[in-house]
């Protein structure tokens, strides 16, 4: 089981996974322009769909802290 979370850190958490998601919303969007574009960067393109999954990976890592543990 996992530790209690304090209000702070509980604070903290929320916040940042508000700008995470943001962020990923941001990066899917621009992802999306840069595949219309047929002389986009490969490598901007990729280096950008990584960093899209771990921004995806940063968000459930978060939302797994804040759902409370349920009894088995």
């Amino acid at each position: 089981m996992g530790q209690p979370i304090d209000p702070e850190q509980l604070s903290r958490l929320v916040s940042r996974l508000a700008e995470l998601r943001q962020e990923h919303r941001d990066l899917d969007a621009a992802i999306a322009r840069l595949q219309r574009d047929l002389q986009a960067d490969e490598l901007l393109l990729k280096r950008m769909k990584k960093r899209k999954l771990a921004l995806k990976d940063q968000i459930a890592w978060i939302e797994n802290r804040l759902i409370p543990d349920e009894p088995a």
